[in-house]
């Protein structure tokens, strides 16, 4: 691994805080694009169409959410991340549920513009239908439970600390970026496991304190927002860490594709991600390719796991050519953004 500019690096070869926060925001695109391709297939379809998936691909063209993108693109996780990214940084370390909510529905129109399939989840469509009606802000994401809030909210982990003593602060900030959305105790818990995780990694965090901050902040955020039943994430993310232990990678795929599942639902795809970070030992290339291979969620679970391991490992861990195909395909420059979002947390 080589010292640039865009891979800051200790003494001791360990990443230093610019390359692990690009590292969640490249290894959340990394994953999203490697799992672009088989979102929506089912696992023995992804096995059918690819054996096992490694590197990338593109989209076949009967899949009904990809149809046509070439191999190496990003979806609607990374857009809208970049989104939360942007307005975090524009509202001065806040993100104003207005603005948000009219930059979703920008990014559907333009979308729609280019023929895309790959529009808005089921929950944000819904929240964001409510908010042209004219309902509250504070009402329209009452219903929000899927795992929009999650995907997106890596920036929130790469500008603010997460403190395990006084964390309602960090939460604060999770819950203005779903708050429009997936203002309930679920998608809450889904974000704030996901933030709180990423920001662990970034501050420096082993893989072991990442899944106690995730598991934690997930407790504490799913006393937030309205109420909706379902079951408990922080408990599921600590189950799917056990679950896999032990097992070889085929077997705990079908493991997860079965027991924990693949679906929207947040109360499946994130701990997911969680368990493939748990099999890979958190590697973030590994991580994201197993993602891809499970089918379902796959480019949400994929970026999921690619941020949170990207944050632990740094960017100098995920491979030069694959960011050098995801800068190419998509246009992405993220290093900008996790500049002026680092200016948050190294102000505190």
């Amino acid at each position: 691994m080589s010292t640039t500019p865009d891979h800051d690096l200790h003494h001791d070869g360990e990443p230093g805080l610019f390359d692990r926060a690009a590292g969640a925001f490249y290894g959340l695109a990394l994953g999203d694009a490697l799992g672009m391709p088989t979102q929506v297939m089912s696992r023995e379809e992804v096995v059918r169409a690819y054996g096992t998936l490694s590197g990338f691909e593109p989209a076949r063209h009967d899949n009904p959410v990809s149809a046509g993108m070439p191999a190496g693109s990003v979806t609607d996780d990374t857009d809208q991340a970049v989104i939360v990214a942007r307005l975090i940084v524009e509202g001065g370390g806040h993100v104003d549920p207005l603005r948000f909510a009219e930059e979703l529905l920008a990014w559907e129109r333009e979308m729609k513009a280019k023929g895309s399939f790959d529009l808005l989840g089921p929950s944000t469509k819904a929240a964001l239908d409510a908010v042209a009606r004219g309902t509250d802000l504070k009402e329209a994401g009452k219903y929000g439970t899927t795992n929009g809030s999650a995907m997106r909210v890596t920036p929130v982990g790469i500008a603010f600390p997460c403190a395990p003593d006084d964390i309602e602060p960090f939460l604060d900030r999770v819950v203005e970026s779903c708050q429009v959305t997936h203002d309930t105790t679920i998608g809450v818990a889904a974000a704030a496991a996901v933030a709180a995780a990423v920001s662990t990694g970034v501050a420096g965090g082993s893989l072991d304190e990442v899944f106690d901050a995730a598991i934690a902040a997930s407790a504490a955020g799913g006393r937030r927002g309205h109420w909706i039943a379902g079951a408990s994430i922080p408990a599921r993310i600590a189950w799917a860490r056990e679950l896999v232990a032990g097992l070889d990678e085929a077997e705990a795929l079908d493991r997860i594709d079965a027991l924990i599942g693949t679906s929207v639902a947040s109360q499946e795809s994130v701990p997911a991600a969680f368990a493939v970070l748990a099999l890979t030992g958190g590697d973030p290339w590994r991580s994201a390719l197993l993602a891809a291979n499970l089918g379902g969620d796959s480019d949400t679970i994929g970026a999921i796991a690619g941020a949170i391991a990207g944050s632990v490992r740094g960017l100098g861990a995920l491979p030069a050519d694959a960011v050098r195909t995801l800068r190419e395909v998509n246009g992405l420059e993220l290093e900008p953004l996790v500049r002026q979002l680092l200016t948050y947390r190294t102000a505190l």
